[in-house]
């Protein structure tokens, strides 16, 4: 039986449609839509059917006591600029699935891709994992119909598991959220609903180069994925590709050991305190609540709102929920450089209020609330300048991708990759370090080191 790493690699190299040739995946994208009815209107507050706040602390919550609550939160910290602040944010303590389906399909690993509604996404739908649901969902609070192809993740005899690990969520958003990212293939032949489709790695590899077309709960299981770091001769790379294979290899030349990296990011997370307390949201600084949101005095960052939602694809036909609103785009950017031959990746320890423990590892730039856009240059986040005035001759990745649609409405953040030039200095600040592609890999393996930003980043990176 061929490894994963192999099997994977071989998906990602393979391009071309064998299954349906005369449909490509945008066409049939823009079919799905046309095929579905879907509304959504942000409401009142008082409108919320089974939502609402509670009369003692003002936390937002489900009649059941599940799904999630809108919270406060008072956080204390020497990381950045700012040492004290309150903020809402997104208590969902229960763990769901995020998961792929994979088949070989005339001897080519195949994903099971689904055509999925998120009353929060751009466009409605995007291509979302063959099942991703929270326990509420799949213990059927809703009341609503089981998620289609939930038995094959929790039968375990049916398939093969080649992926499988918790992994966090938005710190800035989530207070300690976590998700199970899993990828397993079956043997047999797999019922496709109409909403789904199989697509080779290779296939949503170039599908990621468009806007807004595969969600962020896709990106971060396929960011689990391990690759060999040999294509087969004759397979044409591009000269990224090339060096990513090479960063891929173990046995490249890197500029840290593991062990210096577990050593440096254990450094970050004991300089650096985090002290979060839970508040009723009612009593959060800076913050109102209005008929029909919960926002900053000063207009910025992020706002809490209620919407309607109707659509005939999900297993509940219509239903209100609340959702957070970004108020500007973000940046979220690697910049990567050659050492020795080898591509590096500028890693940062970066501090957020929802994390497990205190830092997890994130992209060179991540701005999500516009604090790049704001401020005058000099006193942006670092390297934020270096990857906004890059040479187009330099971006080996710029696209438009979506925040998870079920929590966040509309919110979409600017991914880059960047490729430094000789003038990029090779001594960065304390609380950056240079990592192969494989070093970043081996520690995605691991629960709450590398941050959903740049595993979602990470998951863009094409060979061909």
């Amino acid at each position: 039986m061929e490894n994963a790493p192999n099997t994977f690699l071989r998906s990602a190299l393979a391009q071309e449609d064998a299954l349906r040739p005369s449909l490509g995946i945008l066409d049939w994208f823009a079919e799905r839509q046309e095929a579905h009815r879907f509304r959504l209107e942000q409401i009142p507050f008082a409108r919320l059917d089974q939502w609402g706040f509670d009369p003692e602390t003002g936390n937002l919550g489900h009649a059941s006591g599940r799904f999630f609550t809108i919270e406060g939160i008072d956080v204390k910290t020497n990381w950045g600029g700012v040492p004290h602040w309150q903020q809402p944010i997104i208590n969902q303590p229960e763990i769901g699935f995020l998961g792929f389906i994979t088949r070989k399909i005339d001897g080519v690993l195949h994903l099971l891709v689904q055509a999925k509604m998120e009353p929060g996404n751009i466009n409605m739908i995007q291509l979302a994992p063959t099942l991703q649901a929270t326990r509420s969902n799949f213990t059927r609070v809703h009341r609503g119909k089981s998620p289609p192809y939930l038995e094959y993740f929790t039968d375990r005899s049916r398939a093969r598991v080649l992926v499988d690990s918790l992994q966090s969520e938005q710190g800035a958003r989530f207070l300690r959220k976590r998700n199970r990212n899993i990828i397993i293939e079956v043997g047999d032949e797999v019922p496709v609903y109409d909403d789904y489709r199989w697509m080779t790695l290779g296939q949503v590899l170039a599908t990621m180069r468009h806007d807004n077309l595969i969600n962020m709960d896709a990106r971060t299981v396929l960011s689990c994925i391990p690759f060999a770091n040999e294509a087969d001769p004759g397979v044409e790379l591009s000269a990224f590709g090339r060096a990513l294979l090479t960063s891929l290899d173990p046995r490249s030349a890197t500029q840290h050991t593991n062990e210096q990296i577990i050593s440096w990011f254990t450094e970050q997370k004991f300089r650096f305190d985090l002290d979060v307390e839970r508040m009723p949201l009612k009593d959060v600084a800076g913050w109102r609540r209005t008929e029909t949101e919960v926002r900053h005095d000063s207009g910025r960052f992020f706002s809490v709102i209620a919407c309607a939602v109707e659509a005939d694809s999900r297993e509940v036909f219509s239903w209100t929920q609340p959702l957070v609103k970004a108020h500007q785009q973000g940046l979220i950017a690697f910049v990567v450089k050659a050492f020795d031959g080898v591509l590096h990746f500028l890693v940062q320890a970066k501090v957020e209020p929802g994390n497990f423990d205190v830092a997890e590892m994130a992209p060179t730039v991540q701005c999500l609330t516009g604090s790049y856009e704001t401020v005058p240059e000099a006193n942006r986040p670092p390297f934020t300048n270096y990857v906004l005035n890059a040479p187009a001759e330099r971006v080996r990745f710029d696209a438009l991708q979506s925040e998870e649609g079920g929590r966040f409405y509309r919110e979409e953040n600017r991914n880059l990759i960047v490729y430094a030039g000789d003038d990029f200095p090779a001594d960065v600040p304390d609380n950056y370090v240079w990592m192969t592609a494989n070093q970043l890999k081996e520690f995605i393996k691991y629960n709450n080191f590398v941050n959903v930003q740049a595993r979602c980043l990470l998951s863009s990176m094409s060979f061909v």
